[in-house]
């Protein structure tokens, strides 16, 4: 039988997101992390460069602030920008306390090192592999702590809501799980509920994300009711290793803050044209440079050059690319690194505010899955991790001021599977995948369209349908699942694009090209959405 289960908070995703509300929850909490594959399999683990923080004295927190609100193409919450620089120092020093190693210069003091968009040297790294030294880090202390549970191997269906219960109010109470381990649904029900999933760029052709990136967090929330804003600004790395055996490896933009050239197949550069800043301007220009030059000479690739640094420099500052490139036969102290642009990172979704509450009462949202309104048209290098710890600890925060208040969750029915069959027409799973993510490359990209949008949508609603059909009638499984909310997601993505009338930041289409005087956000409204009570 099913199993069935009940928390005081239920976190949904094992990144950095997640496990910073775990760890900052009081200990007589009953915590639940669930997670599709290991804990540590999330976007977190594979994060190079490192996490955006003022903590030099050459630096300032209206530094920070100024080029994060440049970068975000003007359309950032200032607020919410002040509030997470503002926050940034007290997380940092919370990772260090928690114990991640970050790296020092000779002096035992935090290097520094400088990516695009930032005026100054502000991010603290471990290395070239942060992210793995903060997941690591987190997940091993999260096993350490008696009150918090982790369970790998499942993934989110729905969200529970009074609303789907039939009762009163706009409260989250928990969700419906599948464990892959024995492929039922399980029922977990909890006073708290945080979305920390990550972001939906699987719904792309190429992409540095893990498999697991299918915005199953936003598309869940969207069905339940809450706003999403932003969807259009999708933000494209400018530098992903291009090999036919790399997988999703990005090259990260530290490469680039360290003096990294970007090059023409012939060697010459090519980035001064495009802007000032050259290397070091925000990722969308570089990858719209990158994107236009491949495409105006046929390329498949580009370059990307640090050979002329010393040898010891580049396999001390970036040890985990210098190994990758040197398995595919590329050594990065002697030849450039062949790249192309991929999709990284989602800069909408569901809406929050600064203590990462949505709009269902006690169902809150951090990390990528959430709009904060921090990155604006455009993230600016290495503000996601932090966005990670400062929300996170803002959502415990509330999470712990609010706990002795509200009541434990109601009955919920168990899930019914009485009605549905298994499937043997997994082909038409993995067609539609495909299909999904060619059109979204194609159409919905770094250089967008009307016509190409609206061809998109057309052809996201017949797969919608054809998806609501299969999930009706059949076993749900992950794949189904997560192909469920890539249309979800890429509807959301589309209709955002055709409402933008303009280019801004990472939404260039060719039709508009010019900015509108007013910068507005996109925002999306379900018909099932309640503004919350406080």
């Amino acid at each position: 039988m099913p199993q069935s289960y009940e928390y005081d908070v239920l976190i949904i995703g094992s990144g950095a997101a997640g496990l910073t509300v775990a760890l900052n929850l009081p200990q007589h909490l009953k915590v639940c992390v669930v997670s599709k594959a290991d804990i540590s399999s999330g976007a977190t683990l594979w994060a190079q460069g490192g996490i955006a923080a003022v903590l030099d004295d050459q630096d300032s927190t209206e530094n920070h602030v100024q080029d994060t609100l440049v970068a975000g193409g003007g359309l950032c919450n200032e607020e919410a920008v002040r509030f997470t620089v503002e926050h940034s120092k007290k997380s940092i020093e919370w990772l260090i306390e928690t114990g991640v190693n970050f790296t020092r210069d000779t002096d035992a003091q935090l290097h520094l090192t400088r990516e695009g968009g930032h005026s100054h040297r502000r991010i603290i790294h471990a290395a070239d592999a942060t992210g793995h030294a903060v997941s690591t880090t987190l997940t091993a202390q999260a096993l350490a702590r008696p009150n918090i549970e982790l369970r790998s191997s499942r993934v989110a269906v729905d969200l529970i809501t009074n609303r789907k219960l039939a009762l009163p109010g706009n409260r989250c109470v928990g969700a419906y799980i599948l464990n892959l381990d024995d492929n039922h649904v399980e029922l977990f029900r909890a006073r708290f509920t945080v979305i920390a999933t990550g972001g939906a760029s699987k719904a792309y052709r190429y992409t540095t994300n893990p498999d697991g990136a299918s915005g199953d967090g936003i598309a869940m929330a969207w069905r339940a009711g809450c706003r999403v804003a932003n969807m259009e600004f999708n933000q494209f790395h400018p530098t992903c290793l291009y090999h036919p055996h790399a997988k999703s490896f990005l090259i990260t933009e530290a490469v680039r803050g360290e003096g990294g050239l970007l090059k023409l197949p012939d060697g010459s550069r090519f980035m001064d044209r495009f802007d000032d800043r050259g290397e070091l301007a925000p990722r969308d220009i570089v990858a719209r440079a990158i994107d236009h030059e491949m495409k105006r000479l046929g390329a498949d690739h580009l370059l990307l050059d640090i050979s002329h640094k010393p040898a010891d420099f580049i396999r001390h500052h970036f040890p985990t690319i210098y190994e990758k490139c040197l398995e595919f036969g590329i050594d990065i102290t002697r030849e450039p690194i062949p790249v192309v642009p991929a999709a990284h990172y989602t800069c909408g979704g569901i809406v929050t505010d600064e203590r990462a509450r949505t709009d269902i009462n006690q169902l809150y949202v951090v990390g990528e899955a959430g709009f904060t309104g921090l990155h604006g048209a455009n993230r600016m290098a290495s503000n996601s991790l932090l966005e990670c710890l400062v929300y996170g600890r803002a959502a415990a925060a509330d999470i712990t001021r609010r706990e002795a208040d509200i009541p434990p969750p109601p009955d919920a029915p168990a899930w019914d599977e009485s009605q549905v069959r298994d499937s043997d027409e997994d082909v038409v799973i993995s067609h539609n995948w495909d299909e999904l993510r060619h059109f979204m490359w194609d159409y919905v990209g770094i250089v967008r369209t009307t016509k190409r949008l609206q061809r998109a949508k057309h052809r996201v609603d017949l797969l919608s349908g054809e998806i609501g059909e299969f999930y009706n009638n059949y076993r749900v499984t992950n794949d189904l699942l997560e192909l469920r909310n890539l249309v979800t997601v890429s509807d959301l993505i589309i209709c955002s694009a055709l409402q933008r009338k303009e280019s801004r930041g990472l939404h260039y289409t060719l039709d508009y090209p010019g900015l509108l005087h007013e910068p507005r956000d996109t925002v999306l409204i379900p018909t099932t959405y309640r503004t919350p009570s406080p």
